[in-house]
């Protein structure tokens, strides 16, 4: 008797720390992860390579890399020459919507995800948001993630014909620290992700960004080491 194929399921993957762990916790819930990753003039270029060593490191049979238009993007500091926040205290990082905003980002890549989807047979997606350790950005909300997945029903042929597309948002409640110790039990491998929004020439994490700072922070609460290098390691 042939092995049953495993049901796919599309995950958004940037090669950071928390996308690289949803396909892990994918693969976990029996799926076979095809990982989608996007090229959308960020300035942080570097997690492209990361995304790719890793479906590599994880044996992906199924991936895809996007490329939407720059200009689309504007007015963010990641896609732009505006100034990346660094050094921001917790409290700080926790208030109001921060420059590293990308407009509509996550509404326009889930979209793609959901027509990937159903190209593949697929009806199951999942996106690495998480709404306790984040930087304030509007389209990492339970809010957000419940009514993508009511539109993605209303709007595709698999929904309307009663195949439920679903939206699966496993990190949503978890903080970094949590994050980290499932990936770890996982065997995701963290010194393969990128997570820093202002890498050096040599794709070297700043240590000082928002991100940088969660990681770091997360790592420190897990009680692991961080197996990345930084340039400046915070001590916050």
């Amino acid at each position: 008797m042939m092995p049953q194929e495993l049901k796919k399921a599309v995950v958004l993957h940037s090669g950071g720390l928390d996308s690289t762990t949803v396909l892990a916790i994918a693969a976990r819930e029996g799926f076979e992860p095809c990982a989608m990753t996007f090229i959308y003039g960020q300035r942080h270029i570097r997690e492209l390579e990361a995304a790719r060593s890793i479906a590599v490191h994880m044996e992906i049979r199924h991936r895809i890399e996007v490329d939407v238009t720059p200009g689309i993007f504007t007015g963010s500091a990641l896609t732009g020459d505006r100034e990346i926040p660094l050094n921001r205290s917790e409290k700080e990082i926790g208030e109001g919507i921060p420059a590293t905003y990308v407009p509509a980002r996550n509404l326009i890549f889930l979209s793609y995800a959901v027509a990937w989807a159903e190209s593949l047979g697929s009806h199951d997606i999942f996106i690495g948001v998480n709404a306790i350790d984040y930087s304030g950005y509007p389209d990492c909300r339970p809010e957000f993630i419940k009514a993508f997945e009511k539109a993605a029903n209303l709007a595709t042929k698999e929904g309307a014909e009663g195949r439920r597309i679903s939206l699966h948002a496993p990190l949503i409640s978890m903080s970094k620290a949590e994050i980290i110790r499932a990936g770890v039990s996982l065997g995701v491998d963290y010194s393969l992700t990128h997570s820093c929004y202002d890498p050096s020439p040599e794709g070297i994490a700043c240590g000082a960004c928002d991100s940088c700072l969660l990681r770091i922070k997360g790592f420190r609460e897990a009680g692991l080491a961080d197996p990345i290098t930084y340039l400046k390691r915070s001590e916050q």
